[in-house]
């Protein structure tokens, strides 16, 4: 499968050459077919993606419990710069802040909210993210510190589920 954007960002995904399926388009969608094997996009408006990265073994789909998917969908777009999209189906997705993960806000099912299979959200600046997600709802439930040296800090989501921040080391130059 090849995902393409257009000039004015909107996606379309193709698969064997052919268009397969439109997302986040806001207009009339042109169909696009190209013919080149490794799937690049050949025409004009259209440029080559390098996100989302396919590789086998790579995690790329999420289903988070909610009790609102849109207040989910707000806090994560609010915190974290994650987009929004509604399905075809109705249910209420969300591609991550650099395309690389995808999933939907699921109803009807607990939240996560045990330090189990633990998920760390990477962020630039986690004193800053810890603000966001404290004046959007969430809760702190380790501080920054915890595990030292490493910087993460872990949280609940307006639901309730339990994910992790973490923050890449600065690397200071060598003298």
């Amino acid at each position: 499968m090849q995902y393409c954007s257009d000039t004015r960002g909107d996606v379309q995904l193709y698969y064997r050459g052919y268009f397969f399926i439109k997302m986040h388009r806001t207009q009339a969608t042109s169909f696009y077919i190209f013919d080149d094997p490794l799937f690049t996009c050949n025409t004009s408006t259209m440029a080559k993606e390098q996100h989302p990265t396919y590789s086998n073994g790579k995690i790329c789909y999420l289903e988070i419990p909610s009790v609102d998917p849109a207040q989910s969908a707000a806090f994560y777009a609010d915190v974290f710069g994650w987009k929004s999209r509604r399905r075809d189906d109705g249910a209420l997705a969300f591609d991550d802040s650099v395309g690389e993960v995808s999933g939907a806000w699921v109803t009807g099912r607990e939240p996560i909210d045990t330090a189990g299979l633990m998920v760390y959200i990477m962020v630039d600046d986690i004193k800053v993210s810890i603000e966001l997600v404290e004046k959007h709802g969430g809760i702190i439930v380790q501080p920054l510190g915890a595990d030292a040296p490493e910087l993460t800090a872990r949280f609940t989501d307006p639901t309730g589920n339990i994910f992790g921040l973490y923050q890449e080391p600065v690397q200071t130059p060598k003298q």
